[in-house]
C-alpha cells in the first residue's frame, strides 16, 4: 500500500485491540472498534470486518457489511455475497446488497437481480433499488426490470421506490421506447390504494 493510505504510527489503531473488541460479542465494544477500521487499510481491515459479520448481534454483522462496502477486498467481496443471501436479518442482507453496489454495477447486477427476485423483505428491496438507481452508468433496461416487479410487490414502500424509477425512466428514457413503457407503467398506478404510491405516480408522469 502507498504510505499516503497509512496513518501515522501513533495515530495508528493497535490491530489486536481492535480484532478482540470486535470478537468480543458486545456491540458496546465492537461497534466503536468498527468504526477505528477506516483508518486501517483495506487489508488490514477486511479480516476484522470479516470477523464482525461472524457475531451474533445483527447491528455488528450489518456495520460489518457497510465497512466492506468501503474496504474492498475479493475476500470481503465473497463474504457480503454470502451474506446477501444467507443471513436471517434483513438489515444485513440489506447492508450487503449496497456494499456490493459500491464495487461496480456491472459486477454487483447479476447478484443484485437475483436478491431483488427472491428476497420479499421490503428493507432488502429497496435497499437494492436505491443502490442501483444511485449509479449512474447502470443499463436503463436493468432498471426498468426492478422497477417492473417492485410496483407488484404487496409492500407500500417498495412500490413508492419502483414508481419513481419509472418517474426516472420517463424523464431519462424521453423520446424512447423504454420512456413510454414507463409512462405505461404508472399509469394505473394513479389508482393505487397507498397515497405515497399515487403521489410518485403523478409525479412521474409529469416529469417528462
Amino acid at each position: 500500500m502507498a504510505s499516503s493510505s497509512q496513518t501515522p504510527p501513533g495515530d495508528a489503531p493497535d490491530l489486536d485491540l481492535l480484532k478482540e473488541a470486535i470478537g468480543s460479542g458486545d456491540p458496546t465494544r465492537a461497534m466503536p472498534a468498527l468504526t477505528q477500521l477506516r483508518f486501517c487499510s483495506d487489508e488490514e481491515a477486511v479480516p476484522l470486518l470479516v470477523l464482525g459479520t461472524q457475531q451474533q448481534a445483527f447491528l455488528v454483522r450489518s456495520l460489518s457489511c457497510s465497512g466492506l462496502g468501503y474496504k474492498r477486498t475479493e475476500q470481503g467481496w465473497a463474504v457480503l455475497e454470502t451474506l446477501l443471501g444467507s443471513d436471517e436479518d434483513s438489515n444485513v442482507r440489506a447492508e450487503a446488497a449496497n456494499a456490493l453496489a459500491s464495487y461496480g454495477v456491472d459486477r454487483a447486477w447479476p447478484l443484485l437481480q437475483q436478491a431483488f427476485a427472491a428476497d420479499d423483505a421490503w428493507l432488502v428491496r429497496c435497499s437494492i433499488l436505491s443502490a442501483l438507481a444511485e449509479q449512474p452508468e447502470i443499463d436503463l433496461t436493468w432498471l426498468m426490470e426492478l422497477a417492473s416487479m417492485a410496483i407488484t410487490d404487496a409492500d407500500g414502500t417498495v412500490r413508492v421506490s419502483g414508481a419513481e424509477i419509472l418517474g426516472r425512466l420517463v424523464r431519462d428514457g424521453a423520446g424512447r421506447a423504454i420512456g413510454d413503457q414507463a409512462r405505461a407503467l404508472l399509469q394505473p398506478l394513479q389508482q393505487d390504494s397507498d397515497h405515497r404510491v399515487v403521489a410518485a405516480a403523478l409525479n412521474g408522469l409529469q416529469s417528462s
